[in-house]
């Protein structure tokens, strides 16, 4: 093993280590982990939600055992092959030793070590953006067709993923007309390219018309619920944090590619990320979104940073700016992973406070982040929903059906009956309605219980109802789970649900 090849296995381990390290134990799995878990037991083209990648993983995690460990592995994993990635990167453009250390160090005590302990389609998204970009750099450097052809290939993977990777050709195409690159498309190949991005989105793009769109109805809840409350200018802020600790690394690379001549034939990359944050900036994106796009000027800046410190006394300032990012991640450690109790957070708001982790999708403070509230109380509502099931005197024709798709994630990753199922009209859920036995009994799963509705709707329906337990957590997002028990069936219920699905699919 060569001395680059061991200091980039270390880099790797300690990846690993640490995003097992930052997750408190008191913690369960995140809400939308449950749901792209249970994507698993639902293979297709395309969800609600997301486009089919993520299930892919799932059902590797699930025939590998389903276990926390593998949970919380493929994104490590994503995020390890990402600082492989930059690693890369650094080599082609011709980087030192100390560019490939500078380059990883800044990957891995990042923002990225927040992102890689959930189990979503973000972890991917950033190592797709940067694989990109990274053989667009082959590409510059070669102008080799196959390197378009490849990039067509992680476009397609990426887009399977998530849609999010659409803003990167966005912003690209206006870079590439500012720049002599413009005459690619005036070629053949690039067309080629863009047709072997579209046979391998096409499965996904046919599942998106045979469901009528979904993927629309989700982005207009999503900009009417979450989008509208995103201030553009902390959407600014924020990008300032995600990599703060290279900062210096980033910038100094947008400036190399102005007026540093080894990175001429790089150019796009300045106007590139230029496009993509304004463009980000005016759909109101929420801050993460934009994460991928900057690793790769983490390997431009790095090389740059190698050149300059490389000789003279210059060289004495090589550990200096290796400390940066170190001196970042010991901030990140104090608010931004769930390593901590909800009990010291709620204790200790300050710095939480300071730098927005209190703030929530609906733009207000709460007592503990967002991501943090819904890791918790999931374990003990499913033990809670298997204890009230065994007391059905008609399991095999009880229905379980839940508010939100956290809620019947949760129930159906942590159960231990098999028999146990649990819906919803909610997500993704509401096209895996299992309805091909009579029920006679529900299980209701309500947050809050509305006492109105129940009067209304659902006495008239059963011989008995009642209360059969409660999910209490002061510290979850969903601090009280009522779980209602419905008896004894006077009507056909199949026949309800199935009704109360073509309302929420046409609305």
């Amino acid at each position: 093993m060569t001395k680059k090849n061991l200091v980039l296995f270390v880099f790797i381990v300690l990846k690993f280590a640490l995003q097992y390290l930052l997750i408190d134990s008191g913690y369960d799995l995140h809400r939308d982990e449950y749901l792209h878990l249970d994507q698993a037991n639902h293979l297709a083209w395309g969800y609600m939600s997301v486009p089919p990648f993520t299930s892919w993983i799932s059902w590797l995690i699930q025939i590998s055992g389903n276990t926390v460990f593998w949970v919380k592995f493929f994104p490590a994993l994503f995020g390890a092959l990402t600082i492989v990635v930059v690693w890369k990167a650094v080599e082609v453009l011709e980087g030192s030793l100390y560019a490939l250390i500078l380059s990883a160090t800044c990957v891995l005590f990042s923002a990225l070590l927040a992102v890689n302990t959930l189990y979503q389609p973000n972890s991917f998204d950033v190592l797709s953006w940067t694989t990109f970009y990274f053989i667009l750099i082959q590409y510059f450097k070669t102008e080799k067709p196959k390197w378009l052809y490849i990039a067509a290939l992680v476009f397609g993977i990426g887009f399977l993923n998530k849609y999010n990777i659409i803003f990167l050709i966005i912003g690209l195409l206006p870079a590439l007309l500012f720049t002599p690159y413009r005459k690619i498309f005036t070629q053949k190949k690039i067309y080629l390219a863009i047709l072997i991005a579209l046979i391998i989105v096409l499965p996904n793009l046919l599942w998106q018309y045979n469901n009528h769109f979904p993927v629309i109805r989700h982005l207009d809840e999503l900009t009417s619920k979450q989008l509208v409350h995103v201030d553009r200018l902390d959407f600014l802020k924020s990008q300032l944090m995600f990599f703060a600790g290279a900062l210096f690394v980033i910038i100094s690379a947008i400036y190399a590619l102005l007026f540093y001549k080894p990175f001429k034939k790089y150019k796009p990359f300045f106007w590139a990320i230029i496009c993509t944050l304004i463009v980000f900036t005016c759909f109101r994106a929420k801050a993460y979104y934009a994460i991928g796009l900057y690793p790769i000027y983490i390997s431009l800046g790095s090389v740059f940073w190698g050149d300059i410190l490389k000789k003279g006394w210059k060289r004495y300032l090589q550990p200096v700016l290796l400390i940066f990012p170190m001196l970042f991640f010991i901030m990140l450690y104090q608010i931004a992973f769930p390593n901590k109790s909800p009990e010291y957070i709620i204790n200790n708001p300050e710095n939480y406070q300071k730098y927005g982790m209190l703030r929530w999708e609906d733009g207000k403070d709460h007592s503990l982040p967002q991501d943090f509230a819904d890791m918790l109380g999931w374990k003990e509502l499913a033990t809670k929903i298997d204890s009230v099931f065994l007391e059905m005197p008609n399991p095999d024709h009880t229905f379980i059906l839940c508010d939100n798709y956290g809620q019947a994630g949760a129930i159906n990753y942590y159960s231990t009956n098999k028999q146990v199922v649990a819906h919803s009209y909610n997500a993704d859920y509401i096209n895996w309605l299992r309805l091909d036995k009579e029920i006679i009994d529900v299980i209701l799963v309500k947050d809050p219980w509305d006492s109105d509705r129940y009067r209304t709707k659902e006495t008239p329906l059963f011989e008995t109802i009642y209360l059969a337990d409660k999910r209490i957590n002061q510290y979850a997002r969903e601090d009280t789970i009522s779980i209602y028990v419905l008896k004894g069936a006077k009507v056909d219920v199949n026949k309800i649900i199935q009704n109360e699905t073509k309302k929420f699919l046409n609305k």
